[in-house]
Parts: structure tokens; C-alpha cells; sequence
């Protein structure tokens, strides 16, 4: 997933208080002590601020891996990349 995973598992990383080098395409709430709703709240903000995008509440709830949290934005940002 090149860049855009990069990125994402970057702002998990910040957002979750984790080390990116721990996260994996399948890093969700159950693996990660720390995302919680509050925290997935922030980390869908925080990827609609860092990529320029709004997500609408369907898509909100797709996003229970970083995996599928990056495709979203890969998909909804045209491959391109911010930043």
C-alpha cells in the first residue's frame, strides 16, 4: 500500500501512543490497548485533516483495521498523496 500505508500507520502510531514499527495492516481495537471510540474519533479526524478528505459515517465504520483505514483513503484519495 506504498505511501498511503506509511502515512496512515504514522498517524496511528501518534494518535494511539504505539510504535509504527509494531503496527500491521491488521492492527485494530483488539489488538491496541489504547483505541478506544474516543481514540478512533481522533485517528478518522486526524487522517481527514493530514489527507484533505471527509469521511461519511458508513465509511467510518469500515475502518476497524489500519489496513482497511488505509485502502479508504487510498480509495477516496485517488492514489494520490498528501502531504
Amino acid at each position: 500500500m506504498s505511501g498511503v500505508w506509511e502515512q496512515v500507520a504514522g498517524i496511528a502510531a501518534d494518535i494511539l501512543g504505539v510504535k509504527k514499527s509494531s503496527l500491521d495492516a491488521n492492527s485494530g481495537p483488539e489488538q491496541i490497548e489504547t483505541w478506544d471510540s474516543v481514540e478512533h474519533l481522533n485517528l478518522v479526524m486526524a487522517l481527514e485533516s493530514h489527507f484533505s478528505l471527509q469521511f461519511d459515517p458508513e465509511e467510518m465504520d469500515r475502518m476497524t483495521t489500519l489496513g482497511r483505514m488505509a485502502e479508504i483513503v487510498e480509495a477516496r484519495a485517488g492514489g494520490t498523496h498528501a502531504r
